[in-house]
């Protein structure tokens, strides 16, 4: 896939990704042939139902799941697979993740402060034992709590409270590209708007680049620069947020669209959810993600491809 912007930096750049789990003689590929790029300083957001894909792909970029074909690089070089154990220490350090469960996600046994502290001590990010406390009471502050509350356990804190501590463990890394894996899903409402607001700072103070994976379009479209689709391990759409949201063209975003819940009651009742049936292709005409313009990519055969120019550029 060409790079969607030639004017930008690709940090990070998927290519050809397939994720296969095997259990005895069944298989299940759940990411098939996926390529995108992220782009340095923007906000990527992986978007889908349960079970499409997202985290896989998220947790193949730090290593936890094994890429079965294709690769992923990062500043141009390749991360997926074997590499050495130098550039393994590199990847960990660069490429946090922050988990969709505030509560699994720590250590129930670890005080906060040794949770937060583990990644200096892994990696010896300090000079004196006075640094490394001077940066935990740092971060614990810059995430909104106090530094009384580090001699506390995990499960003393909110699910709100657990997230901002998971947040500060990855910050303290002083990272360059953050996975962020559903971060708001498990949260009440007022405080997911609280933990938006922390990413946003820490990537205009930090320059931090992220990919942002969640099932809900109505909160990506006011975080994300771009939108990658995916539906069952394929991507089947990629563009800016705006021109999604203005032009969704394939069917499966629509669907996505459709579900949007709308403020007014009234309207919500009279508002017809789209559900998305899957194309049966013939053998002769095998769909690709094709790029139609204007940075945007939409997955279909030929035929589906020069429909949805028609509709994108005769509006």
């Amino acid at each position: 896939m060409e790079n969607q912007n030639t004017e930008k930096q690709v940090l990070l750049s998927i290519r050809n990704l397939d994720v296969v789990f095997k259990q005895g003689r069944r298989k299940f590929k759940a990411v098939d042939n996926v390529s995108f790029d992220v782009f340095k300083g923007e906000t990527l957001a992986l978007v889908g139902e349960s079970g499409s894909g997202k985290t896989t792909i998220g947790r193949a970029i730090v290593r936890i799941n094994p890429c079965t074909a294709g690769e992923i690089l990062y500043n141009g070089e390749r991360i997926s697979g074997k590499i050495s154990r130098a550039k393994d220490r590199e990847v960990i350090r660069k490429i946090q993740m922050i988990f969709q469960d505030p509560a699994a996600s720590l250590n129930e046994r670890a005080t906060i402060e040794y949770i937060i502290s583990e990644g200096l001590y892994n990696f010896r990010l300090f000079d004196s034992e006075k640094e490394r406390v001077q940066k935990v009471e740092n971060v614990i502050r810059e995430v909104g709590l106090l530094p009384e509350h580090l001699t506390r356990y995990p499960h003393e804190f909110s699910g709100g409270q657990r997230q901002r501590v998971g947040l500060a463990r990855s910050i303290v890394m002083e990272p360059e590209f953050i996975v962020a894996d559903e971060p708001i899903s498990a949260l009440d409402v007022s405080i997911r708007a609280q933990v938006l607001n922390l990413l946003n700072k820490f990537q205009r103070e930090r320059g931090l680049t992220y990919l942002f994976i969640a099932h809900d379009l109505s909160i990506v479209r006011f975080i994300s620069d771009r939108i990658v689709v995916i539906y069952k391990g394929r991507v089947m759409e990629i563009a800016e947020t705006e021109e999604l949201f203005k032009y969704p063209l394939h069917p499966y975003t629509y669907s996505l669209m459709s579900a949007i819940p709308i403020p007014d009651p009234i309207l919500e009742k009279k508002k017809k959810l789209f559900v998305y049936t899957p194309t049966e292709y013939n053998s002769g005409d095998e769909p690709q993600l094709t790029d139609i313009g204007n940075g945007h990519f939409v997955y279909g055969s030929r035929e589906e491809i020069e429909r949805y120019k028609q509709i994108r550029f005769n509006n």
